[in-house]
């Protein structure tokens, strides 16, 4: 199973303004506060980046891999007026509770693992409550990759939630995803050699090498009624994108508040400091919400 999973969406600790220490050019914009929070009997920690003036307060939410609080990130959005707590994934860093990624050959988007990770999130969130006045400004959660099932999840479980951001978060199941992904197969050229349509039918009728019960974020977004954005790179080899921005419109046809944005030049990692237009993006979509 170990050779399946190290193809799960990527991991964006390694290329998303990551580092391990705040961003000190921008420090003076925002202080910081390690916070404390249990979740499914597990003590998590992570890091509060609170500038002098919110816009906003983000939870981010981790990709796949074995991910510490994303202080990058976080740096970069409290420099813009957004209040972000990051926190060590579940079992990693200092935080508790035992970590399932693809590192360690466990199955990471399992059903299961996905509803504790959305647990997560939500107990986070409601750390927040504690610490911050909360009622004035749009409470959200921000993430990437796997964050597009977990992320959902997470929104039906807390009312709190006011919108939501998925950076290259697939719109299709946990199933059709691996199906995807192994017929992909980490080729950067995939889409030079292939077409949609042989794709929609790879992922239609390719059997399934692992029998788990498959996510699909369209069960939790169906009843959500909160706004929510989608960035996507056309050259993604990790998550469907014409599939995924399909199903988005299905949605946004029955009057969800969801929109996207397509990055025709950019593949998987939709959040890089090397290109930054679709965190720009977002930055500014945050700055508009009202609630």
């Amino acid at each position: 199973m170990k050779s399946c999973l190290l193809i799960l969406c990527c991991c964006f600790s390694t290329v998303l303004y990551a580092q391990n220490a705040p961003d000190f050019t921008a420090q003076q914009r925002f202080t910081t506060e390690n916070i404390k929070f249990k979740s499914a009997g597990a003590e998590l920690e992570g890091t509060l980046f609170k500038p002098g003036h919110s816009n906003a307060i983000v939870v981010l939410v981790h990709g796949s891999g074995q991910e510490n609080r994303m202080v990058g990130v976080a740096s970069l959005l409290a420099s813009n007026g957004i209040t972000v707590f990051t926190y060590d994934k579940r079992g990693v860093g200092k935080s508790g509770g035992v970590y399932a990624g693809p590192e360690v050959g466990t199955n990471n988007i399992d059903a299961a693992n996905l509803d504790l990770l959305a647990s997560d999130a939500s107990a986070a969130l409601n750390a927040l409550s504690v610490h911050l006045p909360t009622k004035h400004v749009p409470l959200g959660l921000l993430g990437f990759s796997q964050a597009g099932w977990v992320i959902p999840l997470a929104a039906k479980k807390n009312a709190k939630v006011n919108f939501i951001v998925l950076f290259s978060g697939p719109m299709v199941n946990t199933l059709e995803q691996l199906r995807f992904q192994f017929y992909t197969a980490g080729n950067a050229k995939f889409w030079e050699m292939h077409t949609e349509a042989e794709v929609r039918e790879h992922i239609n009728n390719d059997p399934d090498r692992y029998p788990f019960k498959a996510t699909d974020p369209r069960d939790a977004l169906s009843k959500l009624s909160i706004p929510g954005l989608w960035l996507f790179g056309a050259k993604d080899i990790q998550a469907p994108v014409s599939l995924s921005i399909e199903r988005l419109r299905v949605l946004q046809a029955k009057n969800k508040y969801y929109e996207f944005k397509l990055f025709p030049e950019l593949g998987h990692n939709t959040a890089s400091a090397e290109s930054p237009e679709p965190v720009n993006f977002a930055i500014q979509w945050i700055k508009t919400l009202k609630i």
